[in-house]
Order: structure tokens, then C-alpha cells, then sequence
């Protein structure tokens, strides 16, 4: 079974490559961030006629996620239970389901901003309530794992060069504390370190060369529970999918289960 999350930023800019990409790449559960539409634009035709369902939570403003899958859609959970607002909304950044035999959450962590700004106390907050919302699932005894755009680098060695992250959200001390919680759940980075490469970066800025230059950081992430950890085969990031005109800003992170 291959599972992979990608932060596509804009289904509808990036459909074309996401049909070609499913096709080729064989996935059979993609979890998707940053959808950018609203639900009842979501291009739920195109991607039944490779065969595939959708369960989506999005507004049509700047985030939305969905589950994409072609082995079952069960058990849905829209939004992040217990959830923070922000600005007077609960975003539509969390989605659960059931696909198969392994239980998944799609997730879109805000960003932060900069420290000091109140999206970066909503950024700790919601990754406070996702601990909270994955916590049954994850001692479960089925495969189970929280994928997408965590907006976190988990280490120094997962941005290209951590001076330049001085002051900055995304490597800051009480993100990784949040994210440190939320494997003492019972979660594992799934995705091995090194790969094929010395840095599997998973997200390049469009500006300044940055993805020829592999000025990149590890933000898009598998935390998997002990059943699903087992079942990992294999593990990678899709870096050609990065390549070329039309290219998300993020490649997508593949892991394939023996279940």
C-alpha cells in the first residue's frame, strides 16, 4: 500500500501534474495540504475517473485539506477536534479517515508568522490539540499516522542552513517542543534520515534559486504509530516532482506499507 503526503499549494493550479503524478507514482492514499478552493470546487471528477474518492475540509481561502484515496474512505473527521480559532474561525487544517487497513490524519500546522505574533501562540496552540486529537488513535493497535505540512523542522539538519533561521519561526525551541509531544504519543518519524541524498528537504522557496541551489528545509512529515512504523517497506521524497514549470513549492513524501 503506498501512502504520500503533498502540500500542493493550489489544487487547481497543480491538478494536471497531481493526476499525471497519481497515475504514475502508483499512490493509493494521498493526504493533500493547501488545497486553496472551496469544497465545491474541489475537482472530485476527475480524480473518480482514475478511480479515486476525496474527503475534503476546506473554505476556498488559503488552507483546506483532503484525503484522496482509491482503497476506501471511512470514518471521516472533518476539522481538528478541540481545535483553536483564529481570528474567529476554527481554518480548515485537519482532516481524518479511515482508508483500508490504516487510519490517517491529513494536516496543515499554521505557520507562525514570527515569533512574538499571535498566529505563532495559535501555531502552538493548535499543535497542543492535535497531540490531544491523535492520542486514541495512536495507541491503537491498527496502522496509524499523521502526515502534511507540519511547518516545523525537526532538527537543525532539516534547513539548509540554520544561521539563516535566527529569530525565525519554524526552528524555534517551543515548535519542536510541540512537535517532541507529539511523538511522545507514541509516534515515530517514519521517513529515514539520510536517504538517497544527505538532505531530503521537502519544501524550496520559489525565490532566489533556492531549489537548484538545495537551499531547502524538512517540514512535510509521516509520524507514524508502532503498527504502522512496522509496516514501513520503504520511504522517500518525490524531488523530480518539484522540477520543472508549474511545480508546487513542495515535493511529496511517499511511504510504502506492507499491509
Amino acid at each position: 500500500m503506498r501512502i504520500a503526503t503533498w502540500n500542493v499549494n493550489s489544487i487547481t493550479a497543480r491538478l494536471p501534474r497531481l493526476l499525471a503524478w497519481l497515475e504514475s507514482s502508483g499512490t493509493d492514499v494521498l493526504c493533500v495540504q493547501e488545497t486553496k478552493c472551496a469544497e465545491s470546487a474541489f475537482p472530485y471528477e476527475p480524480l473518480r475517473e482514475l478511480g479515486y474518492d476525496a474527503a475534503v475540509n476546506a473554505n476556498g481561502r488559503w488552507n483546506g485539506v483532503a484525503v484522496i484515496s482509491r482503497v476506501g474512505l471511512d470514518d471521516i473527521t472533518l476539522g481538528l477536534p478541540g481545535g483553536p480559532e483564529y481570528e474567529g474561525e476554527q481554518e480548515p487544517r485537519a482532516i481524518g479517515a479511515t482508508c483500508g487497513p490504516v487510519r490517517l490524519w491529513s494536516v496543515y500546522v499554521p505557520n507562525g508568522r514570527e515569533i512574538g505574533h499571535p498566529h505563532y501562540e495559535y501555531k502552538l496552540r493548535w499543535l497542543e490539540a492535535l497531540r490531544r486529537a491523535v492520542a486514541t488513535d495512536a495507541a491503537a493497535c491498527r496502522p496509524f499516522a499523521v502526515l502534511g505540512d507540519f511547518n516545523v523542522a525537526p532538527t537543525d539538519e532539516d534547513v539548509w542552513d540554520r544561521a539563516r533561521f535566527d529569530g525565525l519561526t519554524h526552528v524555534t525551541d517551543l515548535e519542536r517542543e510541540a512537535l517532541a509531544a507529539l511523538r511522545g504519543e507514541g509516534l515515530s518519524d517514519v521517513v529515514p534520515r539520510p536517504l538517497k541524498y544527505d538532505h531530503p528537504f521537502t519544501y524550496w522557496d520559489y525565490r532566489e534559486l533556492c531549489f537548484p541551489k538545495n537551499r531547502g528545509m524538512r517540514i512535510d512529515l509521516v509520524y507514524g504509530n508502532e503498527a504502522f512504523e512496522k509496516a514501513v517497506g520503504d520511504a522517500y521524497v518525490d524531488r523530480e516532482e518539484r522540477k520543472g514549470k508549474g511545480a508546487s513549492d513542495h515535493a511529496p513524501v511517499v511511504v510504502d506499507l506492507e499491509v
